[in-house]
């Protein structure tokens, strides 16, 4: 490892900064290329973190896959620089440069020393890689064997297998029903004009979102949005996604696999980012399977009957209702038994909401916990990101604590009420019990 890597990984450790103990201040503006650009300037660590994110996702795809086959090549070549010059680029400068995609976005990251000759490299690596993408033939042929193999090892995993049936049932043709890595068939047939048609439709300058976190001052700031999005691409509007459907039909499907466990997931849409009902919903579901072993789920599953090693339920939010999901694996012969009690567990939990010492203990947890999502960097940057993209209030993190201890018992009720019906819920078990076995095809009551 070179000198200046180590003294990022050093950095890195570091950045366990004041704004552990106090809400970072936000700053949020306009670039003139059109992007939402939202900073925090800390100057506690040499050190700059940023992030640029566009609505590009998984449920943007014409065609399976494209979407993802996108982003994976944008650090594979840009004009005037090969995949081994900025990977080497940024590893002479100890720099890090990342990711993340999923249905809703498709975004770049990078970590940098904030010395002016390391962040300079680094911001110029990223500009390229970000504005003038290659996407190359020998490149996408070579990623697409790789995705495939990939996707054919996943379709024999009960995991995955689960996940992909899980979405299908829950959105149906909806654009979230995708899987986001695509399908085989799908992947075969993608071509560079596919990936560069993609690009020049959802890479937009006036719907990118940079979030900017370190040690620059504002002008700087201001300075590095403007290098990071003047050239992206131009284009007309932006086609909305098209509203999810709330209200889903009951569906049971049993798909056989010779895994030893049955896998199972069930669920329904759940809530979007904006929903009124988030922060009930948050803290409800913590109470229910999302707070670990003090969850209600892990106690009437595992620790009275040991039906499971692990159960839990969360909702994911994005731009439209994510999915609220209860997840857990148990014995084949037991799984009949295991899921009656996690529908009998939620029923109970809607009709009646949780009790004041459960909802004290949530709240209690919650807020106590709170510091340790806001104590590095990269945590505030990601958190910068989700308000820039979903255009959640600059005053978010400041008012998190007080909207959790504002929840109630009768919110929680009446919120879970409103949005998960148990008698309208997908269910999805792999590797079911053998004596109700289908065909991969699944049953659908």
């Amino acid at each position: 490892m070179s000198v200046k890597a180590e003294l990022l990984c050093v950095a890195a450790l570091c950045c366990f900064t004041s704004l552990a103990c106090a809400t970072p201040h936000i700053q949020s503006w306009q670039s003139a290329s059109g992007a939402k650009v939202l900073f925090v300037e800390n100057h506690d660590i040499a050190m700059l973190d940023v992030a640029v994110s566009v609505p590009a996702g998984s449920s943007f795809d014409a065609k399976s896959g494209v979407a993802g086959m996108t982003h994976h090549l944008l650090d594979k070549g840009a004009t005037g620089l090969s995949e081994d010059d900025i990977s080497r680029g940024m590893a002479d400068i100890g720099a890090q440069f990342g990711g993340s995609f999923d249905q809703d976005r498709a975004s770049v990251s990078l970590r940098t020393l904030s010395s002016a000759a390391e962040r300079d490299q680094a911001l110029n690596i990223m500009a390229q890689v970000l504005q003038q993408p290659a996407f190359m033939d020998a490149v996408l042929t070579r990623e697409k064997v790789r995705l495939i193999s990939a996707l054919k090892e996943a379709e024999t995993q009960p995991e995955s297998i689960a996940d992909k049936a899980f979405q299908k049932a829950v959105y149906g043709a909806h654009p979230y029903a995708l899987p986001v890595s695509g399908e085989v068939v799908s992947v075969e047939k993608i071509t560079i004009q596919d990936l560069r048609d993609f690009y020049a439709a959802h890479y937009n300058a006036s719907r990118a979102v940079v979030a900017i976190m370190g040690d620059v001052t504002r002008a700087q700031a201001e300075a590095i949005a403007g290098q990071l999005t003047a050239q992206l691409p131009v284009s007309g509007g932006h086609a909305a996604l098209p509203a999810v459907t709330m209200q889903i039909p009951a569906i049971e499907q049993r798909i056989a696999h010779p895994a030893s466990q049955s896998h199972i997931l069930i669920g329904a849409p759940g809530m979007s980012r904006s929903d009124p009902d988030y922060f009930p919903l948050y803290v409800g579901n913590y109470i229910l399977g999302g707070g670990g072993f003090v969850s209600r789920l892990m106690n009437e599953v595992r620790e009275k009957r040991g039906l499971a090693y692990s159960v839990y339920s969360y909702f994911m939010p994005l731009k439209q209702p994510g999915a609220f999901q209860i997840g857990l694996q148990t014995k084949k012969e037991q799984a009949d038994e295991a899921l009656k009690l996690v529908r009998n567990t939620l029923a109970e939990f809607i009709t009646q909401g949780p009790t004041e010492k459960e909802l004290r203990a949530a709240r209690q947890n919650i807020v106590g916990g709170f510091a340790l999502r806001i104590d590095s960097n990269r945590k505030i940057l990601d958190y910068l990101s989700i308000i820039g993209f979903y255009d959640l209030p600059l005053t978010y993190l400041d008012d998190f604590t007080a909207r959790v201890e504002r929840v109630t018992v009768a919110q929680i009720r009446d919120a879970f009420a409103r949005h998960i019906h148990p008698q309208a819920m997908a269910t999805v078990i792999v590797g079911a019990p053998e004596a109700k076995a289908e065909s991969a095809g699944g049953k659908n009551k």
